[in-house]
């Protein structure tokens, strides 16, 4: 399994989806603003027309995308979790995709370390999707090891249904264990780490798999808008 240590032209990949990775996510909600008729309302066809835009104008884009997008719907649509937490909100994506099938009355905590993405694309993005979603979703704009040890006192999380980690990869690992030190996951809590083969979280997928407190399963599919390996893992902590 190749990761973009182990791969030089991975690597190179890599830096290119890292470049003006902010200043790229505001072209492309800019285009989407200019069909806010078409889409206002609308997350099917808000994550539709960024799907459209993703495959013909920018390819290099950092949220789940429309076939990673697919399984985590699913996902969410079996669980049905109550209380959600996301780490790395990007541009909103992926928060628009889980709260548009999350039933009614849950929460969606979604953190996002970069001020500018988190107030000035992500809050828009999710503005679009319309009040159904929106009202569902709480954008934290700090360091998720900041923000994961405030969970119980300052937004009233006992414990959490499900844990979409998306963010930093060398941060998995520790924001996994974090969540385990603060007794905020219960039996049955549903973990979905991205991007496990690209750029990869090696550290991450080796304690997962082989810790006893986790049945882990590996979903093979691509990088956003590409033909690239990559994976999703989904752990069910087991107590």
């Amino acid at each position: 399994m190749a990761t973009k240590s182990d791969n030089p032209q991975l690597s190179t990949i890599n830096d290119e989806f890292l470049e003006d990775r902010v200043g790229r996510t505001k072209k492309m909600l800019a285009h989407l603003k200019e069909r806010a008729a078409e889409i206002s309302g609308d997350p099917a066809a808000l994550l539709a027309a960024t799907d459209k835009y993703c495959y013909e104008k920018d390819r290099r884009m950092m949220h789940v995308g429309d076939k990673k997008g697919d399984i985590v719907r699913k996902f969410i649509q079996e669980l049905a979790p109550m209380t959600c937490l996301e780490l790395g909100t990007y541009c909103g994506y992926s928060a628009v995709l889980m709260a548009s099938v999350l039933p009614e009355g849950s929460r969606f905590i979604t953190v996002e370390a970069d001020e500018t993405l988190a107030k000035e694309v992500a809050k828009e993005f999710i503005e679009l999707a319309g009040a159904q979603v929106s009202q569902k979703v709480t954008i934290i704009c700090k360091k998720s090891e900041d923000v994961i040890p405030t969970l119980r006192d300052d937004f009233s999380v006992d414990k959490l249904d499900f844990v979409f980690i998306d963010h930093w990869k060398g941060a998995y690992l520790r924001d996994l264990k974090l969540l385990e030190s603060l007794s905020l996951l219960r039996k049955g809590t549903v973990v979905l780490a991205d991007n496990i083969i690209f750029p990869g979280a090696p550290d991450y997928l080796e304690y997962v798999q082989k810790s006893e407190n986790y049945q882990t399963e590996m979903i093979h599919s691509t990088v956003e808008y590409s033909d690239w390996e990559d994976a999703l893992a989904k752990s069910v902590y087991l107590g």
